[in-house]
Protein backbone atom coordinates (compact mmCIF):
# COMPACT_ATOMS: atom_id res chain seq x y z
CA UNK A 1 0.00 0.00 0.00
CA UNK A 2 2.86 2.43 0.99
CA UNK A 3 4.37 1.89 -2.89
CA UNK A 4 1.38 2.46 -4.05
CA UNK A 5 0.65 5.39 -1.93
CA UNK A 6 4.11 6.79 -3.10
CA UNK A 7 3.64 6.51 -6.65
CA UNK A 8 0.68 8.43 -6.61
CA UNK A 9 2.00 11.29 -4.57
CA UNK A 10 5.14 10.90 -7.21
CA UNK A 11 2.79 11.52 -9.77
CA UNK A 12 0.36 14.26 -8.41
CA UNK A 13 2.76 16.69 -6.68
CA UNK A 14 5.54 14.66 -4.88
CA UNK A 15 7.70 15.14 -7.73
CA UNK A 16 7.08 19.05 -8.32
CA UNK A 17 7.75 19.69 -4.47
CA UNK A 18 10.91 17.72 -4.40
CA UNK A 19 12.17 19.87 -7.37
CA UNK A 20 11.30 22.79 -5.10
CA UNK A 21 13.43 21.27 -2.40
CA UNK A 22 16.23 20.75 -4.50
CA UNK A 23 16.33 23.84 -6.51
CA UNK A 24 16.42 25.69 -2.51
CA UNK A 25 19.04 23.47 -1.72
CA UNK A 26 20.92 24.52 -4.56
CA UNK A 27 20.53 28.39 -4.05
CA UNK A 28 21.64 27.46 -0.28
CA UNK A 29 24.53 25.97 -1.22
CA UNK A 30 25.92 29.14 -2.82
CA UNK A 31 27.50 30.59 0.05
CA UNK A 32 29.49 28.48 2.91
CA UNK A 33 27.38 29.85 5.49
CA UNK A 34 24.25 28.43 4.79
CA UNK A 35 25.61 24.83 3.23
CA UNK A 36 23.73 23.36 5.85
CA UNK A 37 20.82 24.66 5.08
CA UNK A 38 21.24 22.93 1.84
CA UNK A 39 21.72 19.60 2.74
CA UNK A 40 18.58 20.13 4.91
CA UNK A 41 16.67 20.80 2.10
CA UNK A 42 18.71 17.96 -0.17
CA UNK A 43 17.22 15.79 2.77
CA UNK A 44 13.54 17.33 3.00
CA UNK A 45 13.71 16.81 -1.50
CA UNK A 46 14.55 12.92 -0.76
CA UNK A 47 11.19 13.01 1.83
CA UNK A 48 8.93 14.91 -0.35
CA UNK A 49 9.33 12.69 -3.54
CA UNK A 50 8.64 9.03 -1.22
CA UNK A 51 6.86 10.29 2.22
CA UNK A 52 4.94 7.07 2.96
CA UNK A 53 6.43 5.22 5.43
CA UNK A 54 8.49 7.71 6.85
CA UNK A 55 8.38 8.92 10.25
CA UNK A 56 9.63 12.68 11.70
CA UNK A 57 11.49 12.31 14.89
CA UNK A 58 13.22 14.51 17.24
CA UNK A 59 17.12 14.47 17.86
CA UNK A 60 17.37 14.58 21.56
CA UNK A 61 20.59 15.55 21.09
CA UNK A 62 19.59 19.25 19.05
CA UNK A 63 20.10 22.31 20.89
CA UNK A 64 20.90 25.92 20.66
CA UNK A 65 22.26 25.45 16.78
CA UNK A 66 19.29 23.84 15.48
CA UNK A 67 16.51 26.31 16.80
CA UNK A 68 19.26 29.33 15.02
CA UNK A 69 19.25 27.52 11.55
CA UNK A 70 15.28 27.05 11.86
CA UNK A 71 15.12 30.87 12.22
CA UNK A 72 17.24 31.41 9.55
CA UNK A 73 14.97 28.34 7.45
CA UNK A 74 11.71 29.64 8.12
CA UNK A 75 12.32 33.14 7.44
CA UNK A 76 14.38 32.63 4.09
CA UNK A 77 12.81 29.36 2.67
CA UNK A 78 10.25 27.74 5.19
CA UNK A 79 7.43 29.86 4.18
CA UNK A 80 7.36 29.99 0.67
CA UNK A 81 8.35 25.55 0.47
CA UNK A 82 5.13 25.41 3.24
CA UNK A 83 3.20 27.78 1.24
CA UNK A 84 3.89 24.63 -2.11
CA UNK A 85 2.33 22.51 0.28
CA UNK A 86 -0.67 24.57 1.34
CA UNK A 87 -1.16 24.80 -2.49
CA UNK A 88 -1.02 21.23 -3.22
CA UNK A 89 -2.58 20.23 -1.03
CA UNK A 90 -5.90 22.03 -1.87
CA UNK A 91 -5.15 20.81 -5.40
CA UNK A 92 -4.93 17.62 -4.36
CA UNK A 93 -8.10 17.68 -2.36
CA UNK A 94 -10.30 18.09 -4.84
CA UNK A 95 -10.60 14.32 -5.69
CA UNK A 96 -11.18 11.26 -2.95
CA UNK A 97 -8.10 9.67 -4.07
CA UNK A 98 -6.02 12.91 -3.29
CA UNK A 99 -7.46 12.99 0.11
CA UNK A 100 -4.90 11.10 1.57
CA UNK A 101 -2.44 13.31 -0.45
CA UNK A 102 -3.59 16.07 1.01
CA UNK A 103 -3.27 15.23 4.45
CA UNK A 104 -0.17 13.64 3.75
CA UNK A 105 0.96 17.23 2.35
CA UNK A 106 -0.52 19.37 5.61
CA UNK A 107 1.65 16.43 7.51
CA UNK A 108 4.26 17.76 6.34
CA UNK A 109 4.42 21.74 6.80
CA UNK A 110 5.98 21.62 10.37
CA UNK A 111 9.02 19.69 9.39
CA UNK A 112 9.08 22.30 6.56
CA UNK A 113 8.94 24.99 8.90
CA UNK A 114 11.68 24.02 10.97
CA UNK A 115 13.50 21.04 10.09
CA UNK A 116 16.94 21.35 12.24
CA UNK A 117 16.86 18.61 14.93
CA UNK A 118 14.40 16.79 13.35
CA UNK A 119 15.34 12.71 11.32
CA UNK A 120 13.41 11.36 8.57
CA UNK A 121 13.79 7.38 9.50
CA UNK A 122 11.64 4.45 8.08
CA UNK A 123 8.67 3.88 10.32
CA UNK A 124 9.97 0.26 10.60
CA UNK A 125 12.81 1.43 12.08
CA UNK A 126 12.70 3.98 14.39
CA UNK A 127 15.52 4.11 16.62
CA UNK A 128 15.34 2.92 20.30
CA UNK A 129 15.44 6.84 22.37
CA UNK A 130 13.97 8.70 19.56
CA UNK A 131 10.62 10.34 20.57
CA UNK A 132 8.31 9.76 16.46
CA UNK A 133 6.63 13.54 16.13
CA UNK A 134 4.12 12.16 13.27
CA UNK A 135 4.13 8.96 10.60
CA UNK A 136 2.77 9.65 6.88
Amino acid sequence: MRTLLNLIWLIFGGLWLSIGYFFFGLLACLLIVTIPVGVASFRMAAYALWPFGKTVVNKPSSGTGAALLNVVWFLIGGVWLAVGHVTTAAAQAVTIVGIPLAIANIKMIPVTCFPFGKMIVDSDAIPAGYEPLFTI
